[in-house]
């Protein structure tokens, strides 16, 4: 299911809201009316939360279906909850705390900023369960703000070029394609959220936009 919502009162939903194949983690503040849509769009549990006591959590962590890995200011009470909830959670050492900034990761590999650190990375692939490439992308180490990637397929910016999209291929075993959301938003994965079930995009995302974003994470096959 693909929908094109105002969540959060601005593209940025991807920098709020944390997806995986069966729950999403949102802002407390968040209302219960938009807290539904996602459930809907998304077929997955909702949890309320924070990491570092912010609302932006998409921003601050990253999960696959093996794991989570959070900003080293993550709460103990917020890692109490996720671990309650089954989640394997680790902290990423460094000083680095906007990990959904620079990580892009499904259950079957992830593509890391050049900037992280060897013992990050380890931790990453360690929590996580997946190979980890560490590389810049489109002239930028932003990497989970340019990619949106589930189990099923992967958006990448617009600006990528073949080679790029190749390597994700390689990194995520899954394929994808180059697209924007929000009227031309090139930062795809600040202003989305998607797991294999379906993708929330910004409101103002164009028809064609959305065709490609359906094409792209590999919904064209499902039965809606």
């Amino acid at each position: 299911m693909l929908k094109r919502v105002d969540i959060v009162g601005n593209p940025n939903v991807g920098v709020f809201i944390l997806a995986t194949d069966d729950l999403a983690i949102v802002p407390y503040n968040l209302l219960n009316e938009k807290a539904d849509i996602i459930k809907e769009t998304l077929d997955v549990d909702i949890v309320k939360s924070s990491i570092s006591g912010s609302s932006l959590i998409g921003s601050l962590a990253v999960a696959n279906s093996n794991g989570m890995v959070v900003s080293p200011h993550v709460l103990d009470r917020e890692v109490k909850q996720f671990e309650e909830l089954g989640i394997n959670v680790a902290t990423v050492p460094g000083r680095y705390t906007a990990l959904g900034n620079i990580i892009a990761a499904n259950d079957k590999g992830a593509i890391v900023s050049p900037f992280l650190s060897d013992e990050a990375i380890h931790v990453i692939e360690e929590t996580l369960d997946v190979n980890v490439e560490a590389t810049s992308m489109v002239g930028s180490d932003i990497i989970g703000s340019l990619i949106q990637v589930t189990n099923k397929g992967f958006l990448i910016s617009s600006k990528a070029v073949q080679s790029e999209i190749k390597f994700a291929q390689e990194v995520f075993g899954v394929e994808g394609d180059i697209g924007t959301v929000g009227r031309g938003i090139t930062l795809v994965g600040a202003c989305s959220i998607a797991n294999s079930n379906g993708a929330i995009v910004a409101k103002d995302s164009t028809g064609p936009e959305m065709a490609r974003v359906e094409e792209a994470l590999g919904f064209l096959d499902d039965d809606f």
